[in-house]
């Protein structure tokens, strides 16, 4: 158990929450509360991972929170904190609190461990260096105020940061370089996060030439080999002026929003060269902008239907990339998921159900029983609201199954954390606990919910079964 820091502590405090933190004695308790008072996105969507590491038997999570409910009608200063959880005992530690709190969702924290195994925590990142600690003692969290070393920054302006373990035990960080409409690249450091290089050129930079102002969303899956990273993104015009003819949409016949976004892209990254080429091998020149996109990375043209979040993603058992993806239908209110893979030479797309929000993130993974397991959001109705909670979507998380590789789908169940408390509560974001060298621990799950669609009074959430 992590004992409460002195409060002299610099930057790093520790509240007690114990009165937040619910304990489960039992695999079947479901998912179990763990902190409250979180904004939008306290864990986040696939854009920005991970906020779980597996290390030495334990797990260790980080949030974006508060020690207390914010206030009515204002938006949190919620701050960057960590928690342990012990599968063994299914205990969870004081929460530690990393620094200061700001509004800013982006802000929300993710970690990992080196290849020595000491813990590193990145925060406070949209479009600026964020700040990058690193824990003093290696596979675990000290209670001293002398735990955590504040490192040198690793790169001036970051947005989305995903981390990575790639080939010879490497780190690889993947993120934006600044605002919607700017590149996308990413470092590695082959000395444990003290020094990070990276390709001379940004790997995309959508608005070049003819399309100014268009952006991307993008997720990252690395190869089972660690020597290449797979990017998919989906496209769309962040026009600032709101021009309806710009953003007039064909399929529904009226102007939308930039919550939708198109396509599907995918790129393929040569770790050890920067080489960057589309599935087939072709090499690409970078920074990739709209035009080659077009040509030649387009593995789907969704037919002007949209997403607000890119896909996640895995690896088939042909070692290639596969998608669950959610996409508009009919209307705008409309909503499906579909698993998209390569079989015989062509990109599939098979549905697997309705969603009720185009920002539902989800995952998916291999189970040991030899199946694909997608864990996605549902809902009876979309969820039409400018609440802050409720506009990047949320619902009900469910379980669906495929035994034949994704050519059919079967519900097995609702994993939403049940009882009064939690009735009428939408869930979002949900992810995977993995180990270091990115192996995903079977049967947890972490993600957020919430009830109020406009007050932020988010609670973080850890099933383990």
């Amino acid at each position: 158990m992590v004992r409460r820091l002195l409060s002299s502590l610099a930057f790093v405090t520790v509240v007690s929450l114990t009165a937040c933190v619910q304990r489960s004695q039992e695999a079947s308790a479901g998912a179990v509360s763990f902190a409250r008072g979180g904004q939008l996105n306290m864990v986040y969507d696939i854009r920005q991972r991970p906020q779980a590491i597996y290390v030495n038997g334990k797990v260790y999570i980080v949030f974006a929170s508060r020690k207390d409910e914010p206030p009515v009608g204002k938006k949190p200063a919620t701050r960057p904190m960590l928690i342990t959880y012990d599968p063994a005992s299914r205990d969870f530690s004081d929460i530690i609190t990393l620094g200061s709190g700001k509004g800013d969702h982006h802000y929300t924290p993710i970690i990992w461990a080196d290849e020595d195994e000491y813990l590193h925590i990145l925060y406070g990142c949209h479009k600026t260096p964020g700040i990058h600690l690193v824990s003093k003692l290696p596979k675990e969290v000290s209670d001293s105020p002398e735990a955590w070393n504040k490192v040198a920054q690793i790169e001036g302006s970051m947005s989305y940061p995903s981390v990575f373990r790639i080939y010879d035990d490497k780190e690889l960080i993947y993120y934006r370089t600044a605002g919607h409409s700017s590149s996308w690249t990413y470092r590695i450091s082959d000395d444990n996060g003290k020094t990070w290089s990276g390709p001379v050129e940004d790997v995309t930079d959508m608005d070049l030439k003819a399309w100014p102002e268009w952006s991307t969303y993008q997720s990252k899956l690395l190869s089972s080999d660690g020597r290449s990273l797979y990017v998919c993104f989906i496209s769309y015009d962040d026009v600032k002026s709101n021009d309806p003819e710009r953003l007039y949409n064909p399929k529904y016949k009226q102007p939308v929003s930039n919550e939708w976004k198109y396509n599907l892209y995918l790129i393929k990254i040569d770790l050890k060269d920067f080489g960057v080429t589309n599935f087939s091998g072709q090499a690409l020149v970078t920074p990739i902008d709209m035009d080659q996109a077009n040509e030649k990375c387009r593995i789907w043209d969704t037919g002007w239907r949209g997403a607000g979040v890119p896909p996640a993603m895995k690896l088939d058992r042909s070692g290639n990339p596969a998608m669950l993806h959610v996409l508009s239908a009919d209307t705008l209110e409309k909503h499906h998921y579909y698993y998209v893979r390569y079989v015989d030479g062509k990109w599939k797309q098979t549905p697997i159900t309705e969603s009720n929000h185009q920002w539902n993130s989800c995952h998916i993974a291999d189970g040991s029983d030899g199946a694909l397991h997608a864990y996605i959001i549902t809902g009876e109705e979309y969820l039409n609201t400018e609440g802050l909670m409720d506009k990047h979507g949320g619902g009900r998380i469910e379980e669906w199954v495929s035994s034949d590789d994704g050519d059919s789908w079967e519900k097995v169940r609702d994993i939403s954390p049940k009882g009064g408390k939690y009735a009428g509560w939408k869930f979002n974001n949900i992810q995977p606990i993995k180990r270091p060298d990115g192996s995903i621990i079977e049967n947890m799950l972490l993600f957020y919910g919430w009830k109020d669609s406009v007050e932020p009074r988010g609670e973080a959430f850890l099933l383990h079964e």
